[in-house]
């Protein structure tokens, strides 16, 4: 089975060490597996959740493990490692977590203060929808650990966030098969729709707030 994941994994020339990496932590662990490399897109974040969900997906066509365990694990790996980095945020605070996450390779301090400005603007709805935005979904946790957002509704948000981003990757690269790199082709276009339907409803929301408060004045 490694070998036949192995192999498939090879058609991605430029990601083919980290993916090599990923279906071998799956094959062995299996479902845990999963929540590992899942996890560790939180932890490390140029490790992209749109290679590792579609090989979650293809690992689960491939009898790894089922398709719905493959969406439990990979969401309790998402989940877990949101914990892990939110409690870095509520343990250190604002300035020595900035200066650790600027010492990630890869990484810039400027990362974590768009997370910081996305999060003072949005709130929850920056922790829901962070988990399907590139970088945001690992550097949301951190001001929401800051700020000592309530644990149950930082979970929920997680969880109702990470469900929805991996069920679509899971999804794809289950139904893709051994084509499941193909699913990178397709990841920006919906995390711009992501993005773009952030920015309407926060717009939306601005709009009728300015107009609630001028009729009060009239």
């Amino acid at each position: 089975m490694f070998d036949l994941l192995i192999a498939a994994s090879a058609e991605t020339d430029q990601l083919d060490g980290l993916a090599g990496w990923g279906v071998g932590v799956m094959d062995a662990l299996g479902g845990p597996g999963a929540a590992v490399v899942v996890g560790a897109d939180n932890l490390f974040p140029p490790i992209p959740s749109e290679l590792v969900l579609p090989l979650a997906g293809f690992s689960a066509s491939q009898g790894v493990f089922s398709f719905r365990a493959a969406l439990f694990w990979t969401t309790l790996g998402s989940v877990l490692g949101a914990i892990i980095v939110y409690s870095v945020g509520a343990l250190i605070g604002r300035e020595r977590t900035r200066a650790l996450v600027a010492r990630i390779p890869l990484i810039k301090a400027s990362d974590f203060d768009r997370s910081e400005a996305w999060f003072a603007k949005h709130g929850s709805k920056a922790v829901f929808l962070g988990r399907m935005v590139p970088l945001f979904r690992s550097f949301i946790s951190l001001p929401a650990g800051i700020e000592r957002m309530g644990m149950p509704k930082f979970l929920l948000l997680t969880t109702l966030g990470s469900l929805i981003w991996n069920t679509v990757f899971v999804t794809a690269g289950y139904q893709l098969g051994e084509n499941w790199h193909l699913v990178d082709a397709y990841a920006e276009i919906l995390q711009k729709i992501v993005i773009v339907s952030v920015t309407i409803a926060f717009v939306v929301f601005v709009a009728m707030r300015l107009r609630s408060r001028l009729q009060t004045r009239l």
